[in-house]
């Protein structure tokens, strides 16, 4: 960094230790806590180099841009991710950067626009199926009622099972095994790997939960060439276009855990707050429905997202608001400049999304739901650096346009299906690892819409397969 040697070092927060601990676990809060006590790059020392290296907070654009934005020969991925790995095994979120480049080169056709389309489908079906099992005046907590949503189309559409009546055997296991690295990883003292504590204990039997539903799939997928199961399809088929070389049923069993977690745990929040805010702004709710309206009385597909550009616009806003990575973490590895400060190699790199997407400083009245924030000729002039929902640069989320893809049809589908009054005065969120709702999320339903069209799948049960039977 010798051409960086008269920039400053990065300025020591100021907050007593107890706080900048509490800010450390909180991912989402605790990005604001330490803006506004050190401004938008600041220096976090909590112990003794050898005992747990200093952390760099940055919540700033160009932080943003220093931090993602970086190849792997300057940053990598941190403890969190180690712990990751060592709890779920290897895969595109946590590996190393000479093991995920091969590995990101063969998913990376996978999801394309073009070909998430195949993976997609079911989403539109799954909201009607939910949907069609509400009545008029009925109180639902909209949390549970997405996760099911999101758990009923992970596993048409992906996984090829039928996950309606799993929901415990999936989202409990998520939440003991993600919390169990989360905690780990911001502790800064850690018990050794080999000594056995209740926590290890219940996060060794979630991940092999987990685990045990990815095996049987594949195991399906082998033994049955006419198993309708997309996504470990096109796993079983990807290969590295630089070396040849496939996955492994291993490195396919790992893919296919990580995808259940983003599949449903970060598309069921982001439903679940966008239609919060729809309920407590009718006139927002109305506009979806009118947009919807125009496609006609007939089940929504892929093709139909192009003229849903205000739906979108709604989730975007939703996505800035409560993104589910509510922050991201590198490791230098080597010296870097952040923001303008000078930062050693060995330093752990803390970028909050949360609190640059809230910023006061880069978004007029930012607590406030405006999907106008994101018509095409406004969001054109905003930072690229200011809104990252899904992360960016080399590592940022291969499932992005997944995500979206389903998150539009799920929300357009609901709005046309039933008009939601919300309860919830406030969106009471927590982190065990990605952003949740910490409490049920309370809403009515003030009228819904009888269904009038036949929608193939639409509220039939899917036949069982030979692994929904299973246990995980």
């Amino acid at each position: 960094m010798r051409q960086n040697d008269e920039l400053p070092w990065v300025p020591r927060n100021p907050m007593p230790y107890r706080d900048q601990m509490k800010a450390l676990r909180s991912f989402n809060a605790g990005f604001e806590m330490f803006r506004d006590s050190g401004g938008p790059v600041t220096r976090v020392k909590l112990g003794p180099r050898w005992l747990m290296p200093e952390l760099v907070v940055t919540n700033s654009p160009q932080g943003g841009r220093d931090v993602l934005g970086r190849p792997d020969t300057f940053v990598d991925k941190t403890m969190l991710h180690r712990e990751m790995r060592h709890v779920l095994g290897g895969n595109l979120f946590d590996l190393m950067h000479d093991e995920w480049l091969p590995r990101r080169r063969a998913l990376q056709p996978l999801f394309t626009k073009k070909h998430v389309e195949a993976f997609g489908g079911h989403m539109a079906q799954a909201a009607h199926a939910v949907v069609d099992t509400w009545e008029e005046g009925q109180r639902l907590d909209l949390d549970f009622e997405c996760r099911r949503l999101t758990l009923r189309a992970l596993g048409r559409s992906v996984l090829g099972i039928d996950l309606d009546q799993r929901a415990d055997a999936i989202g409990e296991p998520l939440r003991e095994v993600l919390t169990y690295i989360a905690d780990r990883a911001t502790a800064p003292i850690r018990a050794p790997r080999w000594l056995p504590t209740p926590a290890r204990a219940r996060a060794r039997a979630a991940a092999a939960a987990l685990r045990g539903l990815a095996t049987d799939v594949l195991a399906a997928c082998r033994a049955a060439p006419d198993f309708d199961a997309p996504l470990v399809r096109a796993l079983l088929a990807a290969k590295d276009p630089v070396t040849g070389r496939g996955l492994t049923d291993e490195e396919i069993r790992d893919e296919l855990v990580v995808f259940i977690a983003a599949g449903h745990d970060t598309t069921a929040t982001t439903l679940t707050y966008a239609l919060w805010q729809l309920g407590r702004n009718p006139q927002i709710q109305e506009a979806v429905r009118a947009e919807v309206a125009e496609l006609g009385d007939r089940e929504l597909t892929c093709a139909d997202i192009a003229d849903l550009g205000y739906t979108v616009q709604v989730l975007r806003e939703a996505l800035r608001l409560c993104p589910p990575a509510p922050g991201a973490a590198r490791v230098a590895v080597r010296d870097v400049v952040v923001d303008g400060h000078r930062v050693a190699a060995g330093t752990v790199l803390l970028f909050g999304i949360y609190a640059v997407q809230r910023d006061p400083q880069l978004w007029d009245d930012p607590l406030m739901f405006d999907p106008e924030r994101f018509r095409p000729e406004v969001a054109k002039r905003l930072n690229r650096w200011q809104y990252l929902p899904f992360g960016a640069g080399p590592r940022s989320c291969i499932g992005d346009h997944f995500a979206m893809l389903e998150a539009t049809l799920a929300l357009a589908t609901i709005v046309r299906r039933a008009e939601l009054h919300s309860e919830n005065e406030e969106f009471p969120v927590a982190t065990p690892f990605t952003m949740v709702a910490a409490s049920p999320i309370w809403a009515s339903v003030c009228w819904r819409r009888p269904q009038t069209t036949e929608y193939p799948g639409g509220s039939a049960d899917l036949p069982v397969s030979a692994v929904s039977t299973v246990s995980p």
